[in-house]
Formats: structure tokens, C-alpha cells, sequence
């Protein structure tokens, strides 16, 4: 088997996620039936497909959130899904960062702290930790809003709080889970052309979830799913 390059596919670059053989149940539903997966370092793949198709938990396996029933997943030569449940939170807190559709920011934090959160967990004191939070925050749009809490922020304000969250700590793998769901149309293009820009210019490997053919435009590649499998060849394909 060998990958497919397209447009914009970056040429150089090794396997850096590899998923085979996945399997996983969620009481009845079978959501995912044997997928495989190749990504490359630096990589921009967008996974689509419709509700209910196992797109969310094939990105919960890649990420280690959860583990599959079957299969393996190996980020840069390291088996997460062989993982104890302690050394994967170690992980995704080192070396991945998460943007989810709703933000799932902490309620009682403020923007600075939500962002920083994630620094001080990994040792980085608060100082240090907020001022790299403050940097995000003026990046994103939201310089003078660093003290409010996520009550006091539009929708929008608070999906662009959980992407600095998702970017602070400079993960080698970035997942999101429609990161632009809760944003206008202007505003979501926006975060896009930042996000897009920071992951080419570090070299960090960006994992979509979407709906939206307008966020998957960003990607190198999409992957299809549907009925808990890849469905195109040209995705996932042999030549």
C-alpha cells in the first residue's frame, strides 16, 4: 500500500500517524470497522463524513482519548494505544493539542488561565505560562479580553479561547473537532488562514474533524468515513 499525493500535499516528511486495523464499539453501534490510517509529519487532513459515521472516533483513537477495541495507533514511533491510561495523559498533554466544537473551556477560569492551563500542568510556571497566553489571545482577536470568563465571552470569542488553548503548548499534533462550528463565516476563515499558517510555518500535523467543504479546502488531503470505514480509494488508496 502506498499513499496518494496531492495538491499541496507536502513532499517531504515521514509516517508520523499510523492507525491499522481499528475497531471500535460503542454499546450496539460498530463505529469503526477496520480502519487504517496513514499521516505525515507536517501534514493537513480534514476527516468528513456524515453524522454518525465514526469520523469523531476515529479522531478520539488517533488522539488517545479513547482506545480502540481492536488495532493500534503510533504517533512518531510511540504506541499510544498500548499506553496506560496515565502515560497517554502524559502524552496527549506533551505532545497533542485538542480545539473541540463547544470549547469545553473551564467555566470558573478566565481566558488567560483556561489558555495557560495547559502549560502550568506540564510544569511552566503561571507567569511565564500567561504571558505565552496573552501572545495566543492578541493572535487570535482577543487582546483586552484575557481577564474575562468563558460566561462573558460570544460563542465565538470562546471557540477562539479553546484554539489558543489547543496551540499554546506547541503540540507536534493539533486535533480539532470542528474548530470553526461556533464562528461566523468571516471569522471562521480567519481562524482558519491563522491556524493554517502557524501549523505550516512549526510543522505541527493538523487533524480536522468537519462539515464544512470550506474548512476541508485548508487541508492537504480529506479522508472520508462513512458507516465506520474509509471510504474513497483516493484518500486512503493502494496504486
Amino acid at each position: 500500500m502506498t499513499d496518494v499525493a496531492y495538491a499541496g500535499t507536502p513532499q517531504a516528511g515521514p509516517a508520523f500517524i499510523t492507525a491499522r486495523g481499528l475497531e471500535k464499539h460503542h454499546g450496539q453501534t460498530h463505529a469503526l470497522r477496520g480502519v487504517d490510517v496513514t499521516i505525515r509529519q507536517g501534514e493537513i487532513v480534514a476527516v468528513m463524513g456524515p453524522s454518525g459515521s465514526g469520523k469523531s472516533t476515529l479522531l478520539h483513537c488517533l488522539a488517545g482519548v479513547i482506545t480502540p477495541d481492536t488495532g493500534e495507533v503510533t504517533i512518531d514511533e510511540t504506541q499510544i494505544s498500548a499506553l496506560t491510561e496515565d502515560q497517554r495523559s502524559r502524552f496527549r498533554l506533551t505532545r497533542l493539542g485538542f480545539v473541540f466544537q463547544f470549547g469545553q473551556l473551564l467555566p470558573e477560569l478566565s481566558a488567560e488561565d483556561n489558555v495557560a492551563l495547559p502549560l502550568m500542568l506540564a510544569g511552566t510556571r503561571r507567569a511565564r505560562a500567561l504571558v505565552q497566553a496573552h501572545s495566543w489571545l492578541a493572535r487570535l482577536g482577543l487582546e483586552g479580553m484575557e481577564r474575562r470568563l468563558p460566561s462573558e465571552l460570544s460563542g465565538g470569542q470562546a471557540q477562539r479561547v479553546a484554539l489558543a488553548r489547543g496551540l499554546v503548548n506547541a503540540p507536534a499534533v493539533l486535533f480539532a473537532d470542528e474548530p470553526t462550528g461556533s464562528l461566523d463565516s468571516l471569522t471562521a476563515e480567519r481562524v482558519m488562514e491563522t491556524l493554517t499558517e502557524v501549523v505550516r510555518n512549526t510543522g505541527t500535523t493538523l487533524v480536522i474533524v468537519t462539515h464544512d467543504a470550506r474548512v476541508a479546502s485548508y487541508s492537504d488531503r480529506e479522508i472520508f468515513i462513512r458507516d465506520g470505514r474509509v471510504t474513497s480509494p483516493a484518500l486512503e488508496g493502494a496504486m
